[in-house]
Parts: structure tokens; sequence; C-alpha cells
């Protein structure tokens, strides 16, 4: 089988690695890492992409995105299937399994991750800061009017001063996938954790998910699309599921 995958960037290193392995065809398209700040737009890029798919000779299309902000909301496939993990973001694919990352959010939900290839991608010359638990929309809306207008320093000795991000977070983990070395990404976690007064862990990814993504081995933790159907939301621990395509500019679906 021919599969293609799109995938965000910051997931490089374990998917090639994985590629390789599989014993399907896999091709695979990286888009940028700053499209998650625009859902909207990746949502339009991701939906391109599938399309393409059945005319590139693709049998299935694997997209390697959680929610993303809701960006694979209502993505559709028209021609092949489309499988999708049950993931609310990209970490629940670093740790393995929903289970684990529910568990390391309850343990302590106020957790900063660090990833060798999403640290090292960060096409935002204004954003050092990793990826972020919880809800912290506003907290970084605010550093962000903050080094549009002071610069990056500045805005970091404001957040700092008011005690914002101890207020919201206690710990910066680094999350090793085994590909790849890490090793300076990990010391800057080290040291934005002593920086800030937090807890530091280094934690073992697993590659379980993404291998089964291009294996094809779409058991419960993905959700397959038929063409002629689109992802929905659910709102709950299944996160994702199928629905009648709505065509656009059309109020009926597709059944």
């Amino acid at each position: 089988m021919r599969i293609k995958c799109i995938a965000c960037e910051v997931l490089a290193r374990p998917l090639y690695w994985c590629a390789a392995q599989s014993p399907h065809i896999v091709d695979i398209t990286l888009l940028k890492r700053g499209l998650h700040n625009h859902p909207a737009k990746l949502r339009e890029r991701l939906q391109t992409e599938i399309d393409q798919a059945a005319g590139e000779g693709c049998q299935a299309v694997v997209l390697a995105y959680g929610l993303c902000g809701q960006a694979t909301a209502a993505l559709a496939a028209r021609e092949i299937p489309l499988v999708v993990p049950k993931a609310h973001d990209c970490i629940t694919l670093f740790l393995g399994s929903r289970e684990r990352y529910r568990a390391q959010f309850d343990q302590c939900p106020g957790t900063y991750w660090y990833m060798l290839d999403y640290m090292e991608r960060n096409d935002d010359p204004n954003s050092s800061l990793a990826l972020g638990t919880g809800s912290d929309v506003d907290m970084r809306a605010e550093y962000d009017r903050y080094v549009e207008k002071y610069g990056q320093d500045n805005a970091d000795y404001l957040m700092e001063v008011m005690g914002a991000w101890r207020a919201h977070y206690s710990r910066a983990a680094y999350i090793d996938m085994g590909v790849g070395d890490g090793r300076e990404i990990e010391a800057q976690t080290q040291a934005e954790a002593s920086r800030r007064g937090w807890k530091y862990e280094n934690i073992a990814g697993d590659l379980v998910l993404i291998r089964k993504l291009l294996d094809g081995d779409w058991s419960e933790d993905f959700l397959v699309v038929q063409p002629g159907r689109q992802v929905g939301m659910t709102y709950d621990d299944e996160v994702i599921n199928s629905q009648p395509w709505i065509r656009p500019g059309s109020e009926t679906a597709d059944r």
C-alpha cells in the first residue's frame, strides 16, 4: 500500500524513522510548525494535501496531527480513506497513548514540554517557549504583546516579576524519543526549569502510535474516515468521530 503522511514538522525524526521500517511505501509531507497559530489556514492546507493524494497514487492518507486548535475539524475524505489519531495534540503522539498523556496531565497539569524537533524547528524568532499544556492562551497572548512592545528579554523579565509563569506552570519536561541527538535541547530544558524555579523531568517517549499510523495498524487509537465522510469533534475521550461529508456551499450531507 502507498500511504501519504501529512505531518507537522515537529515529528520529523520519529516519522522518518518509523517510515523506514514500515511494510508500506510512505510518502511524508511536512508542514511548518507555525501553521498551528492559524488553524483555519492549517485546515485549508491539510485539505489541499488530502485531496491531492489520490492523484499521487496513494491508497490512504494519514495525518500526524492532533486537534491542533480544531484545525482537523471537518477535514473530508473524498476519494480515499483518511486516518487521524484520536489525540488532542502532538504530546499524545510523543507519549504513545491518550492514557499516558492523561496520567501526565493529572500528575502535573502545569507542564511545558520540550522535544528535539519541536524546539529546533521553531520558525518564530520571538518564541523560545516549548509546548504548554492546560489553558495558557491568555497568558501567551499577554506575553506576545510584551514581546512586540518591549522585546523578548524585557517580556521575560516582566512575566517573571509578575510571577505569571510560576503561577501557571511548575514543571519542564523533556521527552526523549530516542531518535537524534537531543542533548542540547535537554540541557536547555534543564536551564529553563532552573531559571523559572520549576521541577525538571526527563520522560521517555514512545513511538507506538507513530509506528502504528505508518504501518497501517489502525486500531481503536485511530479514526478511519471513509470516502464521503469527514472528521467531527466529540468533545469526550474519543476526541473525534466520522460524520457525513457536508459539501462546501451545501446544507446537505452525503449519506
